[in-house]
């Protein structure tokens, strides 16, 4: 598909978390995800010396021999290692695969949820080779739900709904959040050769909420249907501000009305890492056309669907491709 770059960085809206006045800062979320689905997060209450402790730990699991990250292989309920190419989002695009290795961490399981789609325990790296990784992991994985469950309330408010809309059973009391620490390696992009970090791609669920190293990479297309295509840079914010996204869970939730938005990942000469917190709705949500987003004139444009059927469905999909 015909593409084109832009050099200058996209304008993103950038929210304050502490800001006590939650209907002007709903507001401004509202306008981003009308606008480009895509928006900054400062404030948000995780220490930096955190952040920098999660971002040292991941580049001590990537540096691991490859015979010890395989032994943590992703498994049936979505935890542990991705190899390079072991993916492709886009395999229109990028047959081979994307050129990235990530690891996954999901919702320690109880004995409860044993058997649920998704649910399980996760897989660790052996103590002896990375001690601490597991305690900074789970200490950053419940700090991230906490800022996670902060913005829900004003995702609804922004959709015209009161801000405790999703608190409902079995919608948001019990998600299915995932980290993903993504590696890209030190090569240069190009399409012509099946070189980049993440094909072109919009997330899967309703909120991913994303920290990078400062490492310039990520590129969005406002307009997925247009053509061709224009990519624009969305640069890294200093002070470790979360760039956060709309997902297509939320598009199909909201009847179109906030749209998920294509972006990916370019690299180059510069190795880049970043750690992703995908937010979705329990496994067994059901998520139809949201009350304040259909009307008779504008009526649901999707059929109900359990959220854990069509997460499911998506990544079946994304891994299938490349093998």
């Amino acid at each position: 598909m015909p593409e084109v770059d832009y050099s200058e960085p996209v304008n993103l809206v950038c929210i304050d978390l502490s800001n006590p006045d939650l209907t002007a800062t709903a507001a401004q979320v509202r306008k981003a995800c009308l606008d480009s689905g895509f928006f900054y997060v400062v404030h948000h209450g995780i220490d930096q010396d955190i952040l920098a402790e999660v971002f040292e730990q991941s580049r001590r699991l990537f540096a691991l021999p490859d015979e010890e990250k395989m032994k943590l292989l992703r498994n049936e309920n979505h935890r542990g290692y991705t190899p390079y190419q072991a993916e492709s989002l886009n395999p229109s695009m990028q047959p081979e695969g994307d050129w990235k290795e990530s690891y996954y961490i999901g919702p320690e399981a109880s004995n409860v949820d044993q058997g649920k789609r998704f649910h399980g325990p996760n897989q660790w790296p052996s103590t002896e080779l990375l001690p601490c990784w597991r305690e900074t992991m789970e200490d950053y994985y419940e700090k991230v739900l906490n800022v996670g469950r902060r913005l829900i309330p004003l995702i609804a408010l922004a959709l015209n709904l009161d801000a405790t809309y999703f608190n409902k059973p079995r919608m948001m009391d019990e998600p299915l959040a995932f980290i993903r620490l993504l590696h890209y390696p030190g090569k240069s992009s190009s399409s012509e050769s099946g070189i980049i970090g993440a094909s072109a791609h919009s997330d899967y669920g309703m909120l991913t909420l994303l920290a990078t190293d400062g490492v310039q990479g990520l590129q969005i297309c406002r307009n997925k249907d247009s053509w061709p295509q224009i990519w624009e840079n969305v640069p890294p914010l200093k002070g470790r501000a979360f760039v956060i996204n709309i997902g297509d869970m939320l598009e199909r939730w909201s009847n179109c009305l906030f749209r998920s938005t294509l972006h990916r990942v370019t690299i180059n000469a510069q190795e880049r890492y970043s750690v992703a917190f995908f937010l979705d709705p329990n496994v067994d949500c059901l998520v139809e056309c949201l009350p304040s987003c259909c009307t008779e004139t504008n009526p649901a444009r999707f059929p109900p669907i359990r959220s854990g059927d069509y997460l499911q469905e998506r990544i079946e999909m994304t891994y299938s491709s490349t093998h």
